[in-house]
């Protein structure tokens, strides 16, 4: 994870392909929630998938100022400074949706950049690179 003012840029590493997979997840407008979504500033247009009952080991930094990546259902809370590394493992047990927000007060309107980190079957989580893959390389065929 590399934590960058106003958006958070996620990596998930495909061992299976040793390829990385990269894409940027922003708070998403008020204008563009739907019925059922989470309001204040927790919905996210790209939420980070992991699959459940494996150990994920989470990295993050910061390319600007101090950031703290937080999820208190979780209990994970990992600061990100520029040039340093810190890590921590994650491992869910059921699946479902978490949500956290930035606790660090690093600039205007940071303290809610939001977290969504998103627990799926390893079956979904196969699927979901596979998805992800043929978006990338294939951007205008259909399934």
């Amino acid at each position: 994870m590399f934590d960058n003012n106003w958006k958070n840029l996620l990596e998930i590493l495909n061992k299976m392909t040793i390829k990385v997979i990269k894409f940027d997840s922003y708070m998403l407008p008020l204008e563009d929630l739907k019925y059922g979504q989470h309001r204040m500033y927790l919905s996210v247009t790209k939420a980070l998938v992991v699959p459940i009952k494996m150990t994920i080991r989470i990295l993050v930094t910061s390319m600007d100022v101090l950031h703290s990546w937080a999820i208190p259902s979780l209990g994970i809370k990992l600061d990100a400074a520029p040039g340093r590394l810190n890590q921590t493992c994650l491992y869910l047990k059921r699946h479902g949706s978490f949500y956290g927000q930035c606790s660090e007060i690093c600039g205007v309107n940071h303290a809610f950049m939001p977290i969504h980190v998103k627990g799926v079957r390893f079956h979904v989580f196969l699927r979901f690179l596979q998805n992800y893959y043929i978006e990338l390389y294939y951007p205008y065929k259909k399934n």
